[in-house]
Order: C-alpha cells, then structure tokens, then sequence
C-alpha cells in the first residue's frame, strides 16, 4: 500500500509539472512579443482575445492544422526521435527541481520535487547533454545541408558550453558538500546568505551558459535566418516545428533558470525584510525574474558572429570558470 501511494504521488507530481510547464512554455511565446512589442515601441498580440491572450491558443490551432510535409529522402525514424530528444530533456530538468519545503498532506509528508537524488546536479548535466543529440538529429534526418549546418553550429556552442558550465556549478557544489539539490538549499539557508555573494564569478558564466545552451540572444547562431533559415528544424513543419522553440527557448530557459535559483538564490528562501511570504512564491518570483531577463536581452543586444562565441568560450570563460573553481577550493580548505 505504501508503495503504490509513493506511485501514486509521483505520477501526480509529474502530471503537475507537465500541465504548468507546458502551459506556462505556451503563454511564454504572449509575454515575449508583448515585451518586444514594448521594447521596440510596438504593441504586440492585440487582436485574438483580450489583449491577445488567446494568441498561444490560435498558434497552438494553426500548428496542429497545417500541413507537414516530411523531405522524401529523410531519416524518418531519426526525425521524429529529433522532436521527442528536444522536448525530452528539458522536462526531465524539472524532475530534480525543489520548488518548496517538504509538507505534510493527510499525515503524509510530500516533497515538491519528482526525486529527491544525492546525484541530482549530475542528473542535470545528463539531462541537459541530451539536447545535443536532438539538433544533430533533427539536422541529419532532414537531408538538408542548411539543417545540417545549422545543427553542427549549435552542437558545437553546446558542446563547448556545458564544460563551462560544469565547472562554474563546482564551486557550488565545494561550498555546499553535495550534489542534492536539496542540499544545496539547504545549505544557503544555514548560512544565510544565498551562494550568488560566494561565487558571483560562477553565476555569470552560469548565465552566459544558460544563454548558450537555450540559443538565446546573443547565442543564437544555429538560427542565422539570413544565413540557415532558421537552421536545424527548417524541413520540419505543423506542430513539429513548433516543438523545438518550445523546448529550447522556453521550457529550456525555465529549467535553468530554476536551476540557477536552486544553485545561486537559495531556492526557496526570501529575505525577511519583504515578510513571510509563501516560500514557494518566493521560488517562482526569483525563477521568472531570470526569464523576464533572459527574454529582455534577447530584444536588446545583437546576435554574435560563430567564430566569436566559440573562441570566447574556450579562451576567456573556461578559464575563468577553471581558476573559480580552484580559488574556491583553496578558500574552502584554509577556512
């Protein structure tokens, strides 16, 4: 009976977490154009619904209803495999996610997160190097060199980016102790002081991290229109199509950015000046202060040149995010 309540509560978490997230990704797609529309002194969505809420709606009706026509000479297992391996990984960036306190419901304790793991920040890395293999397919099934090329381009920002990335989260993990997400929450809250303040450093190359592995502006070469028409998904069309901006652009950025709440601000604590608030809004009100910001400078600054971004990364992040990790090491030991 224990075990089947256990299941019970998991499948319920994860159907919670696929209902929000997805939804959320969707009205994601209305608050971007509505603060381009801002930004660039436009209105935006205005005509579907109320202020254009209902915009998600009809692009969700218009994707599901438009023709898809598959390249005669495409990999048709690999191709369908591409738009389950993008979407895949970034909900399963969630499971290891702790929104909250654990509570107590009918005399059971619940956690807010699908699996509370000692291992969780290397669930993430594999999780998130996963992607990797969704562009490179998408782009070989479709026999198009402009998707092939476009897949090479983002493979090889990921690629170079998620070793930066595993080395800024180090510095984390050394001041923390462990690699349980929970932990690590745990351990700012004993401190009182969110990690950000130890490794400032970490966090920035976090997030030029987050920008790259999500092909945000200012890292998103692999969808060069002038250049690749839109790159590795451009022989996909319907609701396939939409798939991919999904994943990537959304879903992808809400994951890390919790990710960089849970890592950097102290997940769900808030500072006791603002009052008690639910530590739960307090998640979510740091979590979507990240995409609000990811999304600002997507409109703002101009897309980089390939060679660029990759020779940054290599020569001038590693390094930096190398010699954090080692001073960081040094201070933990001497204190």
């Amino acid at each position: 009976m224990e075990l089947l309540l256990s299941v019970f509560i998991t499948l319920v978490k994860v159907l919670i977490i696929l209902g929000v997230f997805l939804g959320v990704g969707a009205y994601l797609t209305w608050f971007e154009r509505k603060l381009a529309g801002h930004i660039q002194a436009r209105v935006g969505p205005k005509l579907v619904g109320p202020f254009g809420l209902l915009q998600p709606l009809a692009d969700g009706i218009k994707l599901l209803t438009k023709e898809s026509v598959i390249p005669r000479n495409a990999d048709k297992a690999v191709y369908y495999l591409a738009v389950v391996l993008a979407v895949a990984p970034a909900l399963m960036l969630f499971s290891v996610i702790p929104f909250g306190p654990s509570f107590t419901l009918f005399g059971y304790e619940i956690k807010p997160l699908v699996s509370d793991v000692n291992i969780a920040v290397l669930l993430i890395f594999a999780f998130g190097s996963i992607v990797v293999y969704g562009t490179i397919f998408s782009g070989w099934a479709s026999n198009s060199k402009y998707a092939f090329i476009g897949s090479l381009r983002k493979a090889a920002v990921v690629i170079g980016y998620e070793v930066i990335l595993g080395f800024s989260v180090l510095g984390v993990i050394l001041l923390a102790g462990t690699m349980s997400t929970v932990g690590i929450v745990q351990a700012q809250i004993e401190r009182g002081i969110w990690f950000v303040f130890y490794q400032p450093v970490a966090f920035v190359l976090y997030l030029f991290c987050m920008l790259a592995e999500t092909g945000r502006v200012p890292f998103d070469i692999q969808e060069a229109e002038a250049e690749l028409v839109t790159g590795y998904n451009v022989e996909y069309g319907g609701m396939r199509f939409g798939v991919f901006p999904l994943a990537e652009w959304y879903l992808g950025v809400m994951a890390l950015s919790a990710i960089a709440v849970v890592l950097f601000f102290g997940g769900w604590s808030g500072p006791a000046i603002f009052g008690p608030l639910s530590p739960y809004l307090w998640f979510f009100i740091k979590m979507f202060g990240l995409v609000f910001f990811v999304l600002w400078l997507h409109w703002t600054l101009p897309r980089f040149q390939a060679r660029d971004i990759t020779e940054v990364g290599w020569k001038v992040m590693l390094p930096l995010a190398i010699a954090n990790v080692v001073i960081t090491a040094v201070v933990a030991y001497i204190l």
